[in-house]
């Protein structure tokens, strides 16, 4: 078995081994690619300062690009008895370059490595989640102008109350998600910062040059206070499960508004047959189970924020 970072001449229980592992290595997968990346950056700030020659950074930057490729193409994996991702690149490295793969680590904990990885990460599912929402304000806020002269009538407290429109309804829940987006932006902009530096939450007394990997890997800014950027585990999770819930909220409250027009003592929208299932006794019905589940599953998301 590979020794771990950490590991010095004690052998850890196998109970406790497996308790505190856990599901580590298959959910490092997902860091893969932000910890070749953070690799590479760090290095070359290395070399910057002199803490790696010149001869040795292309050597590890070709090495790290061929490792990011095989990421890219679903080649790599995290071996049994390698502890993690982090422990998985430098085990190739080392393999290939000898004892030259070791010095990616100097004045690096694994603390700060994790952090930069599941910044990068978060990041880059933040980015996508944005375009996401997006897509679906531009589609609400073309129904909204599709639909801005049908009526339909306005409920309070599930009673008919007053004369509106179907395109109105569309053109509430477009600018639902655009307050929801706010929150997300919010959670960006604190996920956006570099802690890479803070080694276990004390610095390193090497002179880092942390600006420089701020710069590398597009951060706005850094977690300026080391001590900081390592009390923030688990804040940014908890910051972007808030901005991740408000859009839930919203999703959510579409989605029942869609299932309670589709029933028949409304009968304001009528689903496609083949986007409904039916039921094992009652082939009449059409039963509006992506709507439903999507309530279901906006529940869950709602939840996360407690969970962290």
């Amino acid at each position: 078995m590979a020794s771990k970072l950490w590991e010095k001449n004690t052998e850890v229980n196998q109970e406790i081994e497996k308790f505190t592992v856990g599901r580590d290595r298959e959910l490092d997968l997902y860091l893969a690619r932000y910890d070749v990346l953070g690799s590479m950056a760090h290095i070359t700030m290395l070399e910057s300062i002199g803490l790696l020659g010149k001869d040795e950074q292309p050597v590890l930057l070709e090495e790290l690009r061929r490792i990011h490729a095989d990421i890219e193409a679903g080649r790599f994996i995290i071996e049994e008895g390698v502890e993690d991702v982090h422990s998985q690149v430098e085990l190739l490295l080392t393999r290939k370059l000898g004892d030259v793969g070791k010095k990616i680590h100097s004045g690096r904990s694994r603390n700060d490595q994790v952090l930069v990885d599941l910044k990068l990460f978060t990041r880059a599912q933040l980015q996508d989640i944005a375009e996401e929402v997006r897509v679906l304000f531009e589609e609400l806020q073309a129904q909204s102008e599709r639909y801005k002269g049908v009526l339909m009538p306005g409920y309070t407290h599930l009673q008919v109350a007053m004369p509106s429109s179907f395109g109105l309804w569309f053109g509430a829940y477009a600018e639902s998600l655009v307050d929801d987006l706010l929150f997300l932006q919010a959670a960006y902009k604190m996920t956006n910062r570099n802690p890479l530096g803070s080694a276990a939450g004390y610095g390193s007394s090497f002179p880092l040059n942390r600006t420089l990997t701020t710069e590398l890997l597009g951060f706005d800014s850094m977690n300026y206070n080391v001590v900081y950027a390592q009390m923030g585990r688990g804040k940014m999770e908890r910051n972007v499960a808030f901005a991740l819930a408000g859009i839930a909220g919203t999703l959510s409250k579409l989605a029942f508004d869609a299932c309670l027009f589709n029933s028949q003592n409304f009968g304001f929208v009528k689903l496609p047959d083949n986007c409904t299932t039916g039921s094992s006794i009652m082939p009449h019905k059409k039963n509006p189970d992506v709507f439903e589940l999507t309530r279901a599953k906006c529940n869950k998301i709602q939840a996360l924020p407690q969970q962290i």
